[in-house]
């Protein structure tokens, strides 16, 4: 842990006051383990993704059956029915800036990517996938509102989803504008643009709503700055903005770049949401990668150099806008390991003391346990056996990088490939099992310096990687006292992407990598037990649950579609 002057700026988490269709919408919920809504990111400030549900359980979770399909439209045309019940939706509210909207696949016309999280507040889902929004009624499953935005162009890698303040929603679009919807309508209330365009910035990210804040970032994958803003959500003005590199001279942290002009372009990127602990009033959020993302030597000829504040996890004061602490998990990365990964909040005992801790599951193959109030390290586990770019661990409990498996022209065999042991698919803590739970990707990979020139080693430039050999992909059980793995079981289709969710039912819900929808019953310490399946294909988001009409529902989006189950 290192304490340092402010450097980010952010503000706290609070729904306070707010309401939605005349209901009040409690500001303690976002601060409670989810239950009747989903009204975050992940179902609650932790973002354990726990809920404590109990009506599906491992019991009668074999009853679970469909209760409706919504098949959803991209563009401007009105949404499509389902196999059953509801009627085709409305035509879609039209924004943007473009006067010739660039075409784009699942974003213009046909099935969306529906890899975000999915509100649900007073029986209404808030649904996204790049330039589209739609409400969707949780009951039936029938369209209220669809939005579309006529895009610039740009990065469609996906959404990430909305943020709700009182009747107003909030999300952003891939040519960088935040843009405000009249949770109601659908109709647009402002947008802002809140990046440079032509610096290929591209935004995902959910929106954080903060007070009257509301939080966005953005990604890159050239050699630009991240940063952090903060809008006033009934206006839409600028409030503050913030970068995670050093801008200026003087800025703490310059010193573990090579120059200002290096730190001024160094990635950083934020484009995961953070988590809020109430009791510390901390943000805690991670960042991402420095640039250029595969070679050290333009950012810090010497190892020395760890390119602060990249790929680190940062505690922040949300009254003073302070840094608190952070902690880098990867002191200067050169394989593109963002340490964006969410951040999981938990209390209890530690070394027979107890803790108010932060967890992260990195995509550098390494487990790590912070204390969140004071940024303390506690642990660090190798979480992948496959990981084997670090070949120590330093008196700071950070993997220190083996220069030999960087890359090079020969190429290195190294391990996690690009995509990393995890990335940014959810993981869950169980309040009841006491373990955290992470998909794990084991992949092998050349790593081939493709270019000596430097003025080709720019973004992401001037790298191959070739994947060799795998030891599959499994959901992973981690024992946080100790780092170890309780339990690992090995998904057989290879896949598993999208996300995880528990429940006080003592069920994990996952995607086998195969087009199914898994419940596991948990088993402690042993293996879970698959008890239920429903093949929906090619499954996009982390699984959901929340009730509406006094029964609980699970949903979870497939192939540009919504699947909601209940039992019979």
């Amino acid at each position: 842990m290192t304490r340092t002057p402010a450097l980010l700026l952010l503000t706290s988490w609070c729904l306070a006051g707010q309401s939605l269709g005349g209901q009040a919408l409690d500001s303690a919920l976002p601060a409670r383990p989810a239950t009747d809504a989903w009204p975050t990111y992940a179902g609650d400030y932790s973002q354990r993704r726990y809920s404590t549900l109990s009506e599906i359980d491992t019991a009668n979770v074999r009853h679970l059956t469909l209760a409706w399909v919504r098949r959803l439209t991209a563009g401007p045309g009105s949404g499509e029915g389902g196999f059953f019940g509801p009627p085709p939706g409305p035509p879609a509210i039209t924004g943007g800036v473009a006067e010739e909207p660039v075409t784009m696949p699942g974003s213009t016309s046909g099935s969306p990517r529906l890899s975000g999280s999915i509100l649900q507040v007073n029986g209404i889902l808030y649904v996204t996938s790049p330039d589209n929004a739609w409400a969707v009624d949780a009951l039936d499953g029938h369209i209220l509102w669809h939005y579309w935005w006529k895009s610039r162009g740009g990065t469609h890698i996906g959404n990430r989803g909305m943020a709700i303040y009182g009747d107003w929603l909030f999300f952003e679009t891939p040519d960088d504008y935040l843009v405000s919807l009249d949770a109601k309508t659908g109709a647009e209330r402002w947008h802002r643009e809140i990046a440079d365009f032509s610096q290929q910035y591209f935004s995902t990210m959910a929106p954080v709503v903060v007070g009257n804040h509301v939080l966005v970032g953005t990604g890159d994958d050239l050699d630009a700055p991240g940063f952090l803003q903060s809008f006033d959500p009934n206006t839409g003005d600028l409030q503050w903005k913030l970068y995670t590199v050093p801008m200026q001279k003087g800025d703490p942290g310059l010193e573990t770049w090579a120059s200002l002009d290096a730190a001024r372009h160094g990635g950083a990127q934020v484009w995961i949401p953070g988590s809020y602990d109430p009791a510390t009033q901390l943000y805690i959020f991670g960042t991402g990668n420095p640039t250029p993302a595969y070679t050290a030597t333009l950012r810090a000829p010497r190892d020395t150099h760890t390119n602060l504040y990249t790929c680190s996890v940062v505690a922040v004061n949300v009254n003073t806008g302070k840094m608190v602490w952070y902690y880098q998990t990867s002191p200067n990365d050169t394989h593109d390991w963002d340490a964006t990964q969410a951040p999981v909040l938990v209390d209890g005992m530690f070394a027979g003391k107890p803790r108010k801790m932060v967890l992260q599951a990195s995509r550098n193959g390494y487990f790590f346990v912070l204390d969140r109030t004071t940024g303390e390290h506690l642990l660090t586990a190798k979480y992948s056996d496959a990981a084997n770019w670090a070949d120590r661990i330093n008196a700071k409990g950070q993997p220190v990088r083996n220069p030999a498996k960087d890359n090079t022209v020969a190429g290195s065999l190294v391990s996690p490939d690009n995509g990393g042991a995890t990335n940014w698919y959810p993981p869950s803590y169980d309040l009841r099992t006491g373990l955290f739970y992470v998909v794990l990707h084991e992949v092998y990979s050349m790593y081939y310096l493709t270019d000596t020139d430097p003025r080709m080693l720019v973004g992401l430039g001037g790298s191959e990687q070739d994947d060799v050999g795998s030891l599959g992909t499994s959901i992973v059980a981690i024992d946080y006292q100790t780092g170890t793995l309780a339990w690992k079981y090995r998904l057989v289709g290879g896949g598993g992407g999208g996300g995880l969710l528990t429940t006080a039912g003592g069920l994990l819900f996952a995607n086998d990598g195969s087009g199914s929808l898994v419940a596991y019953g948990l088993q402690g310490r042993k293996p879970p037990a698959p008890l239920w399946h429903a093949r929906v294909g090619s499954i996009e988001n982390a699984p959901e649950t929340y009730t509406v009409g006094g029964r609980q529902y699970v949903l979870v989006t497939a192939e540009g579609t919504l699947y909601a189950f209940y039992l019979q």
